[in-house]
């Protein structure tokens, strides 16, 4: 039975490890990018027809 006790406050304790680390996150800034990166490179800069190349 005391081993059922040690598993418990075990768990117990890596789940406040992990809701400490998500909350340190969220206050450091890691979810704040609304608008990746992956969805930039599917957008086009320069108009179609328009090159960077001049003569």
């Amino acid at each position: 039975m005391s081993a059922l006790y040690i598993m418990i406050f075990t768990s117990l304790l890596v789940a406040l490890g992990f809701l400490g680390a998500f909350i340190w996150s969220v206050r450091k800034g890691h979810y704040d990018d609304d608008y990746t990166p992956s969805v930039r490179i599917l957008l086009d800069d320069n108009p179609p027809g328009d090159t960077d190349i001049k003569p």
